[in-house]
C-alpha cells in the first residue's frame, strides 16, 4: 500500500482544424498522464487536464518536488498526502501579485490535482472497486452532453444544424454551444436554430467562455429567454463574475460558472454571494478528486448543482457519486479531442443519452502505452 513512484508524462498532439470559442482558439491537443506506482506493482494512472503554456512546468514540479514528499507514503491516506502538497511552499517566483501570480498558483492546483487523481486510480486497484464506489455511488449512470457549435472556417448554420443531428442520431443527452466570438445578434440566431433542431427536450445550453461585457450578456438571455435553456455557462468577462452573473440569474435562466476557480475557495465565494446555480469546477485544474469533493458537499448545502468541464475519464465517476452532480460533457468530435478516443483503452458506453459507468477497479480506464509513447514531448 506504500506509494514507490510518482511521474507526470506531457503528452503534446497538434490539431488538424482550428477551433474558436468565445475568447480563445484550440490548435493542440495536450494533457498530462501521471502514474503513481505502489510497492505491490499497483499502477494508479490517469490522464487530464488541457494545459498548453504552463504544461511542463506542471511535470517539473510533479517529478522534481511532489515525488519525494510523497514516496514511503500510504495509498490511503489520501488527505495527509493531499495536505502535504498543498502545504508544501514551492518557489515559482511569485511576487504576491494576484492577478500575475495567479497563473502561477494554477501550476500548482494542477499539479496535485495530476498526483490525487492517480492517487485515487491507485487506491480504488488496491481496494478493487471503482473510485465512483468509494465516493458515494450515488447513480449508476449520467446525462451525457456534447461540447461543440464551435465557430470554424466555412462552417454555416446548415452545418450547426447536421452537428446537433449527429450527436442526437448516437444518444447524446444535449449539447453546450459555444457563443461569444460572433456578434451577440448572430449568436441568438444559432442558439435559436439550436433549439429548433434539438427540439423541446434537447438538453440545450450556451457557453461563452468570459466574452461578453454584462450588458452584452443581457442582451442575449433576453433574445433566447422563451428558448428554455438548461444553462448560460461564464456569460460574462472576468472582473463581472460575481455581480454580472447574478443580475443574469434574475432573468431566470440558470447560470453555470466555476471552470476558471482553483481550489473551493474562489467557487465558496461564487456560492456565496449568489453568482451561480451550477458549479462546474474541473478536477484537473482544481487540486484533484480530493478537493473536488469538498467542492461538491459546499455546494450541495447550498443547492447548487455540480458540472464539470470536460475530463470525462474522471469527472463522470465524480459526478456518480455525489448526489448533486448533474451531467458528463464530451467531445464526440475526434478532430477536437483525439486524444479521448485514442488513449483509453475503451470508452464508456454511451445509451439513450446517458454514459454508463465502467465496472473496472479505479477509474476502469486502463491507457494505451502506444498512444502514450507517440505523443510523449521531452522536456
Amino acid at each position: 500500500m506504500k506509494i514507490k513512484h510518482v511521474e507526470a508524462i506531457p503528452l503534446v498532439r497538434q490539431l488538424e482544424s482550428v477551433f474558436q470559442g468565445g475568447t480563445y482558439k484550440i490548435t493542440s491537443r495536450n494533457t498530462i498522464v501521471t502514474r503513481v506506482e505502489l510497492e505491490n506493482g499497483i499502477l494508479g494512472e490517469t490522464f487530464g487536464g488541457d494545459e498548453d503554456q504552463y504544461q511542463f512546468d506542471v511535470c517539473r514540479v510533479v517529478n522534481d518536488i511532489y515525488r519525494p514528499l510523497l514516496v514511503g507514503s500510504d495509498i490511503r491516506d489520501l488527505e495527509a498526502n493531499w495536505g502535504r502538497l498543498w502545504n508544501t511552499r514551492v518557489d515559482l517566483n511569485n511576487r504576491g501579485i494576484h492577478t500575475l501570480d495567479l497563473a502561477k498558483h494554477c501550476v500548482l492546483t494542477q499539479a496535485i490535482a495530476a498526483v490525487d487523481n492517480a492517487s485515487w486510480d491507485a487506491l480504488g486497484k488496491y481496494l478493487n472497486q471503482p473510485v465512483y464506489k468509494l465516493l458515494g455511488g450515488y447513480r449508476e449512470c449520467v446525462p451525457v452532453l456534447a461540447i461543440g457549435g464551435y465557430v470554424m472556417a466555412g462552417k454555416t448554420l446548415a452545418d450547426l444544424a447536421g452537428e446537433i443531428e449527429y450527436y442526437k442520431a448516437h444518444g447524446i443527452f444535449g449539447m453546450k454551444l459555444k457563443v461569444g466570438h460572433l456578434s451577440v445578434e448572430e449568436d441568438i440566431e444559432r442558439t435559436r436554430l439550436a433549439r429548433k433542431v434539438g427540439g423541446p427536450t434537447f438538453h440545450l445550453c450556451t457557453d461563452s467562455n468570459q466574452a461578453w461585457r454584462t450588458d452584452e450578456a443581457m442582451t442575449f438571455a433576453r433574445g433566447v429567454l422563451d428558448l428554455n435553456l438548461a444553462w448560460l455557462e461564464e456569460p460574462v468577462r472576468w472582473y463581472e463574475q460575481i455581480e454580472g452573473n447574478a443580475r443574469l440569474r434574475s432573468l431566470g435562466i440558470p447560470v453555470t460558472a466555476g471552470q476558471g476557480e482553483i481550489s473551493r475557495h474562489g467557487c465558496r465565494d461564487l456560492i456565496v454571494r449568489g453568482a451561480v446555480d451550477i458549479l462546474n469546477v474541473d478536477v484537473t485544474i482544481a487540486a484533484g478528486v480530493t478537493e473536488w469533493r469538498r467542492i461538491a458537499a459546499m455546494a450541495h448545502g447550498f443547492g447548487v448543482r455540480m458540472a464539470h468541464h470536460e475530463e470525462p475519464q474522471i469527472a463522470l465517476h465524480l459526478l456518480a457519486g455525489a448526489p448533486n452532480g448533474l451531467l458528463v460533457e464530451i467531445f464526440p468530435n475526434y478532430q477536437r479531442d483525439p486524444m479521448w478516443f485514442d488513449l483509453p483503452e475503451q470508452q464508456p458506453a454511451i445509451k439513450d443519452g446517458v454514459m454508463l459507468l465502467p465496472d473496472g477497479p479505479g477509474f476502469g480506464m486502463p491507457l494505451r502505452q502506444d498512444t502514450i509513447e507517440k505523443w510523449r514531448a521531452a522536456f
